[in-house]
């Protein structure tokens, strides 16, 4: 459910034959590193370029993933949610620019001016439960939505709504408490019949603890001696915001679906996709990479993340499900779009490392903003580089050159720059297609 700040990078163009066979190797290098297992798809259309399983689904019995194993979605349930509250609009059932105390009598004063809206756009100001400080120690108790909801509607908003931009899992479990009191269905069942149903998405639907869910992969987590099996986190709690399970043959449907005029309206199909602050439209961001407008979503929950993007120009999709924490399958889908796309991939074994002089180094180390509230602070360790993202691990950057670092451990880049009298003013991250400049503080 959480949204993590991920390094990837997509290079300058290459030749196109590299095609499905370079497709190929860029997925083999994440699982050679011990970074993925898990299934990808890449369509173009209905044209079904690359859709393959890699590694397990269960370690302890040597079950391969494969296209039809199901995987936790995490936070691509979201893009869910929103097609369920604008289908619900359709009907005239709510209106996404009307205040929440509408549909929920009993909510509290400081939501008076909270619409619909801000809930789909993390614009309300209602803070994530999943970063209070017992949001761990109470994952694996089960929480009815009204139980959830009752965590956070006291909290004290962050900001005005509409104001600012801050993820927050509780607005989207927000929205599916409005789902079930507005349609008198559960979120489940709105979904399923709703959705996945008309849809021919046999293969997805809400997690469970308990039930017998045919083809379903376990979750792990990275260990100091290989993966482990992931903690436990009960099923009632991510709800609208991160509890459904889907596979990639699956979300190719749904993509379809979505997209190809089958379930929303035009006018409901653009107000889902028309970002409002960062990036972020309805439960889907909407940014240009290399060129490409991409309409994309990832997630992360126990023992799972995810990554669906669609590229509208070319009607691509291209999904990476891994049941393995980490932030492979963003890395994956980018690349991969960009291979699609006739561009260049240089993966970090591929890359030639220099040495540059300690003198030189000390002269980056220092704190970037690269946002508001998320730095990259850079120092200096013997003779090593060293980068920090805020709430990251540290990492080593290898020189290229004198002014340009990789990383190994991930796909990024980093490039440092000076004004006309030396001085290093800035840095830039090339992450996913895009330049992000990160201003010396």
């Amino acid at each position: 459910m959480r949204r993590l700040f991920v390094y990837f990078l997509v290079a300058a163009a290459c030749p196109a034959q590299q095609g499905v066979s370079r497709m190929e190797q860029v997925v083999q290098f994440y699982v050679g590193q011990k970074q993925f297992m898990g299934t990808v798809l890449v369509a173009r259309g209905t044209d079904v370029l690359l859709s393959k399983g890699y590694g397990f689904a269960n370690l302890e019995w040597d079950i391969p993933d494969s296209p039809s194993t199901k995987f936790r979605l995490g936070s691509i349930t979201k893009q869910f949610t929103a097609a369920s509250i604008l289908l619900l609009e359709e009907r005239g059932k709510l209106k996404t620019d009307e205040a929440v105390k509408k549909y929920l009598p009993d909510a509290p004063p400081a939501w008076d001016k909270v619409t619909v809206f801000h809930l789909l756009t993390h614009t309300s100001g209602i803070p994530s439960f999943t970063g209070f400080p017992d949001y761990q120690s109470t994952e694996a108790i089960p929480s009815p939505v009204e139980k959830t909801v009752a965590r956070f509607r006291e909290k004290p908003l962050e900001f005005a709504p509409g104001e600012k931009w801050n993820y927050s899992n509780s607005g989207y479990v927000l929205l599916g408490y409005l789902i079930e009191k507005i349609s008198g269905q559960s979120y489940e069942k709105f979904v399923q019949d709703n959705i996945f149903g008309p849809l021919g998405m046999k293969d997805s639907g809400y997690d469970s603890n308990s039930a017998i869910i045919r083809r379903r992969a376990a979750g792990y987590t990275p260990g100091p001696d290989g993966p482990v099996n992931t903690g436990f986190i009960h099923m009632s709690i991510p709800h609208a915001a991160g509890s459904l399970y889907s596979t990639t043959e699956d979300l190719l449907r749904w993509e379809q679906g979505l997209f190809g005029g089958k379930l929303l309206s035009a006018a409901s199909l653009q107000k889902m996709t028309t970002p409002f602050k960062d990036d972020y439209a309805f439960g889907l961001s909407v940014h240009t990479t290399n060129g490409h407008k991409v309409i994309s979503h990832g997630g992360g929950i126990e023992g799972f993340n995810t990554f669906l993007a669609y590229y509208p120009d070319d009607k691509m999709t291209v999904a990476v499900l891994a049941n393995l924490n980490g932030s492979a399958p963003e890395q994956i889908a980018g690349q991969l779009a960009a291979i699609a796309h006739g561009e260049a991939v240089q993966l970090p074994s591929e890359r030639k490392e220099i040495s540059v002089s300690p003198k030189i180094l000390a002269e980056y180390a220092g704190t970037y903003q690269l946002a508001p509230a998320f730095d990259l602070v850079i120092t200096v360790e013997g003779e090593k580089l060293m980068s920090q993202a805020t709430g990251q691990p540290k990492v080593q950057l290898f020189a290229e050159s004198e002014t340009k670092f990789f990383l190994k451990v991930v796909d990024a880049q980093i490039e440092f720059f000076r004004d006309n009298k030396g001085a290093v003013t800035h840095l830039m991250l090339h992450q996913g297609g895009r330049d992000m400049k990160a201003p010396r503080k």
